[in-house]
C-alpha cells in the first residue's frame, strides 16, 4: 500500500467545534493528520493541515466530508493531493534557517518589501506570520516574523545590508538571525 498525502485547507466563522469537526472527518476517512496550522484572523477561524493515508479513497470520502462541512458550518473547503514524495526536512539541503525579525509602525509595503528582498536573493520563506498590536500612543505597532532557507552559497552580510536599507526605506526595525535548532 502506498501512503498517499494531501493539504485540506478551511476558512469560515469561528465558533467553538470546529477543528472537532475537521479532526474527526480525517479520522473517519482513514487518515492521519500529520502537520496543521490554525489561527483566527479576523473574525475568521483559517486551518490548513497535511495528511496522510494508506487508504485508496480517503481524498474522495474526505472531499464528499468536506461538502458536508461547508453546507453545515459554513466552511469554505479546499483538499489538494500531493503528488510525489514530500520534502525530507526544512531547512533543505544547502541552505540554512534564518529568522527575519521586524517591527514598526503598521504602513502598507511591510511585507511585499521585506519579501521582495529574500526573493531577489533567492531565499526560501518558510512561515510567516505578521500582527498588528496597539503600540505606544496608541498607533498600532505591526510585527513580522520570518522563517526562511537561505542558501549555503548567499552573501549573508549583503542580504543583511538589502534588509536594513528596506528597513530603512520603510522606516521599521529588522533583524535576521541564525536559527541553531530548527
Amino acid at each position: 500500500m502506498m501512503k498517499r498525502w494531501f493539504i485540506l485547507s478551511a476558512i469560515g466563522s469561528d465558533r467553538p467545534g470546529l477543528v472537532a469537526e475537521l479532526a474527526q472527518l480525517i479520522f473517519d476517512c482513514d487518515s492521519n493528520l500529520e502537520d496543521s496550522r490554525m489561527t483566527i484572523l479576523g473574525t475568521d477561524f483559517a486551518v490548513i493541515l497535511l495528511c496522510s493515508s494508506n487508504a485508496s479513497d480517503a481524498a474522495a470520502r474526505i472531499a464528499v466530508g468536506a461538502k458536508r462541512l461547508e453546507r453545515d458550518h459554513g466552511l469554505t473547503i479546499l483538499l489538494r493531493s500531493l503528488e510525489g514524495k514530500l520534502r525530507p526536512s526544512i531547512p533543505a539541503p544547502g541552505t540554512a534557517l534564518y529568522r527575519v525579525e521586524a517591527v514598526g509602525e503598521d504602513r502598507a509595503g511591510i511585507v511585499a518589501g521585506l519579501c521582495r528582498v529574500l526573493a531577489d536573493r533567492s531565499v526560501n520563506i518558510t512561515e510567516l506570520t505578521t500582527r498588528n498590536r496597539p503600540g505606544p500612543g496608541g498607533s498600532p505597532t505591526y510585527e513580522l516574523t520570518i522563517q526562511a532557507e537561505v542558501p549555503e552559497s548567499s552573501d549573508v552580510r549583503d542580504l543583511r545590508d538589502a534588509l536594513e536599507a528596506e528597513a530603512d526605506r520603510l522606516v521599521i526595525d529588522v533583524a535576521l538571525l541564525r536559527v541553531t535548532d530548527p
